[in-house]
This record gives C-alpha cells, sequence and structure tokens, in this order.
C-alpha cells in the first residue's frame, strides 16, 4: 500500500540514537553508527521521532510500505520490557576471543603513546607536540574493545580521549582552539557503535569546521567486539 512514513537521511545523520529512543513503535535502529528504519510496519508514520533529530536528518515520504503493525508492535514492546534495558550502549553482554599464537605475541607490543596529557579536559591548547601532528580524537572505550588500538591508531599520531556521556560540558571549543592555534596537519576521530559517542564525533567536527581551517579528516568506529568498520 501507499502511505506516509519516515525516512532518514544517512549523510545528515550524526549517530546520536536520540530517534531510535523517541521511536515508541522501536521502528528505528542503529546500524553501524547510523539511524535506519528498521522495519516499515513498525512505524505508524505520526512522526515522533522528527522533533528529536538534531540534524534534521529524518522527514517524511510516501511510498509502497507495509501497513502499520500494532499487535506486532506491541507483541514487541513486551519482549523488550522483559529485558533489560535503556541506553544502548550500556547493553549487558559478554565476548569471548579465542587466543592464537599471532594474537599472544601481539599482546606484548609496547606502547605506541608519544605524550601526555591525553584527556581532552587536560590537555593544553598549545604543546610542542602538536606543530605537525597528525591527531587523533578517541572515544575512551575503543581503545579497550580494539586490541591492536595502539599499532592502528596511536602509532604516528597524538591522541587525545574522551567520554562525551561522562565528561561534563561539551569539547568543541577546546578542540577548535586546538585545531586553530596549531599546525594540525589530520584528524582521525575514532568512536564506538554505540549512540552516546556520536557526541564525540559531532565535536571533532565541528571543531573542525570552527577552526576555520581545511584539514583532512577520518572517521572510524569500532563495536563491542572489538571489530573496526568504517575504517578509514
Amino acid at each position: 500500500m501507499i502511505r506516509k512514513i519516515i525516512q532518514i537521511d544517512e549523510e545528515k545523520c550524526n549517530g546520536c540514537g536520540a530517534c531510535a529512543a523517541a521511536c515508541h513503535e522501536g521502528a528505528i535502529g542503529m546500524v553501524h553508527g547510523k539511524a535506519r528504519l528498521m522495519r516499515d510496519d513498525y512505524c505508524d508514520g505520526l512522526g515522533d521521532c522528527l522533533p528529536s533529530c538534531p540534524t534534521g536528518a529524518i522527514s517524511f515520504t510516501e511510498r509502497e510500505a507495509a501497513a502499520y503493525d500494532e499487535a506486532a508492535v506491541k507483541a514487541a514492546q513486551r519482549e523488550k520490557a522483559a529485558v533489560p534495558h535503556g541506553c544502548p550502549g550500556t547493553n549487558v553482554r559478554q565476548i569471548r576471543h579465542e587466543d592464537t599464537a599471532e594474537s599472544v605475541e601481539a599482546a606484548v607490543a609496547k606502547s605506541r603513546l608519544s605524550q601526555w596529557p591525553v584527556q581532552i579536559k587536560l590537555a593544553p591548547v598549545n604543546a610542542p607536540y602538536f606543530d605537525g601532528a597528525n591527531l587523533l580524537i578517541a572515544a575512551d572505550c575503543t581503545a579497550y574493545a580494539y586490541g591492536n588500538f595502539h599499532e592502528r591508531f596511536i602509532r604516528n599520531r597524538i591522541t587525545l580521549i574522551g567520554c562525551p556521556k561522562l565528561d561534563e560540558g561539551d569539547y568543541t571549543e577546546k578542540l577548535t582552539a586546538i585545531i586553530r592555534e596549531n599546525n594540525i596537519k589530520s584528524v582521525t576521530i575514532v568512536r564506538m557503535e554505540v549512540p552516546c559517542c556520536g557526541g564525540l564525533e559531532r565535536a571533532a567536527k565541528a571543531a573542525l569546521q570552527e577552526s576555520g581551517k581545511f584539514i583532512p579528516w577520518q572517521v572510524a568506529v569500532v563495536t563491542t567486539d572489538g571489530t573496526v568498520i568504517n575504517e578509514p
């Protein structure tokens, strides 16, 4: 049937997860750090998610879509209520990795960290190591989730870390000052797949824009089981 239903502009989506939380029917999910309409029959077409989106990535369209299935929605809601829920980033899961000879050898790899402090809130705006630096802006959890983090991301970069969910305030002003006042060659952003990590990516991108400089940048996303997706 032809009916009104939401559509999500993936280019505009910043991965904050606000729309998924606002969708009471559970029609929206987060996939690889982006919001996605998971099931047409869960979308009632009323658009409770629209005002929650900070980037205007959600709009209405009319297209061929399955009819809204209220019974299926209520069944899914009952199932969800039976298990712990809340912020997707706090969902409990157990992860098992098989050790190999290569992984054991890699476990003794040396640190590639080249400066201190690394916490965004503690880092100075000006420091000699920022001159000509390839800057890494990483979410706290990424180095714990991805085993080869030092070799893949920290090596040959100046590292700044933060957690937008736990740290007070916004990183944009501090990162803008660092990028504007130093000769930064490139910026790599590494975040977790969970929605709350979208705040770090947004702050870094805003800082790049507000600095007034044209600097190459890239984003890598790490899943909770240690897989790197959207790899630069």
